[in-house]
């Protein structure tokens, strides 16, 4: 059978926004296809993720937090960046319950919520990318270029540097509070959604996804890939185990960043071609799509608690420096302590670590 071709009227909101779900892409202008799936099922589903989401990326991040903050004293600039980049998922982590009740009962929070937690969202997408960026910059002048400085001015340069990466990230977030809360025809859902006309809508979603994928994407990960090829290559041209076990922590935060939101970005990117009308839009190629976007932002939620999983099994200091802490409080008799009292020195050659995790 020939695949139908469609475009959404301004009639069409009551279709379209029966089974509404903010991520499942019904909420973006999605056309008035035959279900392919169960969305009554995938919205519990998508409850459920956020829910757990939620729970383990405030209980490690602020235990990331804490152990970070404990040895302030001696953080480096890699310390400050991974201390801003947990913040930034637990802000993220706060807006979780909201959108799980979204997805099960529509906007319950009112207006200005509708647009507190949407700014918060998006902020932590850029300030996670763009923190991550500011990483490999440190790592290659420290690396390449064995860049030095006193540590009190190197952490108030990198105080500096997270203060306008947030600044940044706000700004760029400033185009999300278009949205606000109404109710279309013939729906009983309240909806959290761009509070424009039907054609005004669809070009700003345009013009807004560009955005992201250009300075919220494509350019803070072309920055990682050239820095962190570069040092990783004089990394391994130099002699020491010592040296190439420091970027470890670095490129496991890296990949997991890239192996979360990479599939998300390249699913949201050929779908706003569709919407730009550039690839012709079918309902074989949208009810895929709608899967796969639901699938990806899924994984890339995950990303929030991820982190100090990888702190915990691969960053030794972090291990030793936790246990510390918890000997500290009573919490744990002092034995264990031994186990990791002589991992990886605190410093090493050319500024290759000399951080927390």
């Amino acid at each position: 059978m020939e695949s139908q071709s469609f475009t959404l009227d301004n009639e069409d909101w009551g279709d379209v926004f029966a089974n509404y779900s903010e991520t499942y892409s019904f909420d973006q202008g999605a056309v008035p296809c035959a279900r392919s799936v169960n969305t009554e099922s995938v919205n519990t589903a998508m409850a459920v993720i956020y829910s757990l989401v939620c729970l383990l990326a405030m209980a490690g991040n602020v235990l990331v937090m804490i152990v970070i903050l404990h040895n302030r004293r001696t953080m480096s600039s890699t310390d400050i960046y991974l201390l801003h980049l947990a913040i930034a998922d637990v802000l993220f982590a706060i807006t979780l319950p909201f959108s799980a009740a979204d997805v099960i009962n529509g906007w319950l929070f009112g207006d200005a919520m509708c647009k507190i937690v949407s700014v918060l969202k998006e902020v932590n997408f850029y300030s996670g990318i763009l923190l991550l960026a500011c990483i490999s910059i440190d790592r290659f002048l420290a690396i390449v270029y064995s860049a030095r400085t006193n540590k009190l001015k190197n952490q108030f340069l990198t105080n500096v540097v997270c203060g306008g990466v947030w600044l940044f990230a706000i700004l760029l977030s400033l185009p999300i509070l278009v949205k606000g809360v109404f109710r279309p025809p013939d729906s009983e859902r309240i909806l959290c959604y761009e509070v424009l006309d039907g054609k005004s809508s669809a070009k700003w979603r345009v013009a807004t996804r560009f955005l992201r994928h250009i300075a919220g994407f494509l350019i803070p990960l072309s920055i990682m890939l050239f820095c962190y090829s570069v040092t990783i290559n004089r990394v391994l041209k130099t002699k020491g185990f010592q040296k190439q076990k420091a970027m470890k922590v670095i490129i496991a935060v890296v990949l997991a960043f890239l192996i979360c939101w990479l599939p998300y970005n390249i699913t949201v990117f050929i779908d706003t071609l569709i919407r730009s009308k550039i690839i012709n839009e079918t309902c074989e190629m949208r009810n895929p799509l709608d899967k796969a976007l639901f699938a990806t932002e899924s994984l890339g939620f995950l990303h929030s608690c991820i982190n100090p999983i990888l702190y915990a099994f691969i960053g030794v200091k972090f291990r030793r420096n936790l246990i510390k802490i918890l000997v500290t409080k009573g919490i744990i008799k002092q034995g264990p302590i031994v186990k990791y009292g002589r991992s990886v020195s605190t410093t090493s050659e050319s500024g290759l670590t000399s951080t927390t995790i």
